[in-house]
Parts: structure tokens; C-alpha cells; sequence
């Protein structure tokens, strides 16, 4: 019999490898053509130093992050398929895009932010020209649709000095209420805002929790106080964009909607470890939860930790945080389970007898009501496929 000869095909990655967001698109972007036979040209530059493919290559299909319309133009005149793995620009009928969903992300991040005690929350978003709007906006209608406010820094279109940035932010933390929680769509202004709070002797968590809308681990690992964030999905993204652009070379039609995808985690550092509840035993109740969320505890050995009355504990959790003791609990243990489908290689038996489940069995069942997946695809939507 015959093989069916596979078609060599010619694909220009532009995406950016100065965070751990870009490396990891381009790695499984990578894996995926070794697998298809693409020959790839990886992160071509032009004399200034721009993300561009050269006149003399002959290409089939592009992934991009798409940024500014400099680049949206130089691959619409390409006129090859064209896979944007960014949402920072307007998407158009003749380009598919994958990108994270900016409202998932923005509900992660106020759930974590609460679940801190924090009940006045903030947006720092300077155009820095790295991200799209989308982030900032989604996060404060999530936080308004919960009855709260939210406080947006935006800095002025075009402006991209320090000082300048400095001086603004400086008179806009002065107004608002603290403890603060600030949602940071990115850890490279997230790493600034760490950096005029230290110089404006402005505590970090205590006055002001930062949290960054993407993961980095140079960028939050540096800052003094380390930066909490939000993981997103990079490795499914690059996946998914790969398998996107191979149908489309191989002559399926653009998609009209954006293929979204969910962040994986809260990744938890020291800008938001804080517990700013003005009820002690409240604040409490949720250290002992934070520190035996490995545990099969329930609600009563919460009630006995505490030293008042279940009755009081489900009131005032009602009051303070508007879920009850028994969702925070659920809540903190789920979170301790994703750090281990993501951090180790431990079987789904096994994190379940260490996370407080009877069973693998009864984890997965749980796991896949609560999410809307299984374990297991929860942590290959969070790994490179070897």
C-alpha cells in the first residue's frame, strides 16, 4: 500500500520570548509542527529589531501576537493564514485568533482577592502597549456586577515614562481606601506598582494586595514583596493556535469568534498574604481552613477551631465574605489539588488520599462538578504534550 506523502509546510512564529507567557506558546507551537513536519522560522527580526518575516521567505501560515498595526499590517499584506495568539488589537474576518478568557481570569482574580478579606479593589492598566484593555474592563464589571466598586488607573494613550507614571499612580493610590486589593493585568506594571508603593513607604499586602493578570517567573519572583498571579493556559493556547493554523492551511474557513481559554491558577506570593478581616475569628477560621486545606476537615472542626457557635460561624461568613464555610472550604481545597495536578507527577489516587478524598474516583467526580473537567485534563491543558 501506498503512503500518503505529507506536505512540508512553512510557518513564521512572531511571538515574543521575553516572558514565560511567549516562551511557552512557542514551545508547544514547536512541538506541534516537529509533529505535523512545519519547517519553522522562529521569531525572525527585521534591522530595528521588530518581529518581522523577511521578503525572501515563502511561507504557508503565521501565529502571531498581533500588538499594534504595524504588525497587524505587515502580516495582512503576507495574505497567508494568520493564527493571533494576542487580543490586543481588534480582530478582523481574515485572521483566527486564540487568547485567554479576559472574564475567567477576571472572576479568578476577584474571588482570590476576597477570599483575602479585601472588600476594596482597584485597577492598575498604563497603556504600556503589552496588553489590551479588555483585562481592565472585564475585571471591573466582575467586580461591579458583585455590588462593589472599582477604582481604574489608565495611563494617558502614547505615554510611557516612568516618572510620569509615578507621579499619577502616587496621587491615585492616596484616594482610595485601603486594605486595597489591585488587580495588575501584567507583572511588568505589576513589578512597578510593587516598586512606587515600597518608595511611597506603602505596605504591600497590608495596605495594598497586588495581584498580576499573567504569571512570570522572573518578573514576580524578583519584586520585593513577591508578586502573586494568575497562570494562564500558554501551553493549550500555543497548542490549540497549531492545530488552528494547520486547518487553515489546509483550506478550512476563518472562524469568527475568538477561541477563548481559561487560566489554569492563582498562584499565590506574598503581594496578596493577607488576611484583612476586621472579625478575628473570622480571620481565624480562614487561616485554619488556608492551613488544612490538605485535610479531610469540614465545617465543624472549623466551628471548634474558632471557639463560637456554627450558627455564628455561617452568619458572619455570610456577612464578611457572602459564601459560607463549607464553599471556602471546598474552594481551598480545590486550590490545593490544581497546585498538585500542575506542580507534581503524583497520580490522581495519590492527590487524592494527600488532598482529603476517599478516593480517585470521588475526586474526579467532585473535581469535574465543581470545574467542568476532569483532573486530567485540567493538568494537560497546563503541560507541554512530550
Amino acid at each position: 500500500m501506498a503512503h500518503k506523502t505529507r506536505i512540508t509546510r512553512y510557518v513564521g512564529i512572531l511571538v515574543e520570548t521575553g516572558d514565560t507567557w511567549g516562551r511557552r506558546i512557542i514551545e508547544s507551537v514547536c512541538r506541534f509542527g516537529q509533529n505535523a513536519g512545519w519547517t519553522m522560522l522562529i521569531v525572525p527580526r527585521d534591522q530595528q529589531g521588530r518581529l518581522r518575516l523577511p521578503d525572501i521567505w515563502n511561507g504557508h501560515g503565521v501565529i502571531a501576537t498581533l500588538r499594534n498595526r504595524s504588525a497587524f499590517r505587515h502580516v495582512m499584506k503576507l495574505q497567508l493564514p494568520v493564527v493571533d495568539v494576542s487580543s490586543t488589537m481588534k480582530k478582523e474576518d481574515w485572521l483566527a485568533r486564540v487568547a485567554t478568557d479576559d472574564r475567567a481570569r477576571a472572576k479568578m482574580a476577584l474571588e482570590h482577592l476576597r477570599s483575602r478579606g479585601i472588600r476594596h479593589f482597584a485597577c492598575y492598566a498604563p497603556s504600556i502597549g503589552r496588553y489590551s484593555n479588555v483585562r481592565s474592563r472585564e475585571f471591573q464589571a466582575v467586580v461591579e456586577a458583585a455590588g462593589l466598586r472599582c477604582a481604574m488607573y489608565v495611563g494617558a494613550s502614547g505615554t510611557c515614562g516612568w516618572l510620569t507614571n509615578y507621579t499619577r499612580a502616587r496621587e491615585w493610590l492616596a484616594k482610595l481606601p485601603r486594605p486595597l486589593g489591585v488587580f495588575v493585568g501584567d507583572p511588568y506594571p505589576a513589578r512597578q506598582l510593587v516598586e512606587i508603593c515600597s518608595m511611597d513607604s506603602i505596605r504591600v499586602p497590608d495596605d495594598v494586595a497586588i495581584l498580576a493578570g499573567d504569571d512570570d517567573e522572573l518578573l514576580c519572583n524578583v519584586a520585593s514583596p513577591r508578586i502573586s498571579s494568575i497562570e494562564l493556559a500558554s501551553h493549550r493556547i500555543g497548542e490549540t493556535a497549531a492545530k488552528q493554523l494547520q486547518r487553515l492551511m489546509n483550506g478550512e474557513a476563518v472562524p469568527k469568534r475568538t477561541h477563548l481559554i481559561p487560566p489554569l491558577r492563582i498562584r499565590p506570593r506574598e503581594s496578596t498574604d493577607i488576611m484583612a478581616i476586621d472579625d478575628p475569628e473570622i480571620a481565624d477560621a480562614l487561616r485554619f481552613i488556608r492551613n488544612h486545606a490538605n485535610e479531610a476537615i469540614d465545617v465543624a472542626d472549623v466551628v471548634r477551631a474558632c471557639g463560637v457557635s456554627r450558627r455564628t460561624i455561617e452568619k458572619r461568613f455570610r456577612e464578611k465574605l457572602r459564601r459560607t464555610p463549607g464553599e471556602e472550604l471546598r474552594r481551598a481545597r480545590f486550590e490545593y489539588v490544581r497546585r498538585l495536578l500542575l506542580d507534581t507527577d503524583k497520580s490522581i489516587a495519590t492527590i487524592a488520599y494527600e488532598s482529603g478524598f476517599a478516593s480517585g474516583v470521588s475526586l474526579s467526580q467532585m473535581y469535574n462538578r465543581y470545574f467542568g473537567e476532569t483532573p486530567g485534563s485540567f493538568r494537560n491543558s497546563g503541560r507541554i504534550k512530550k
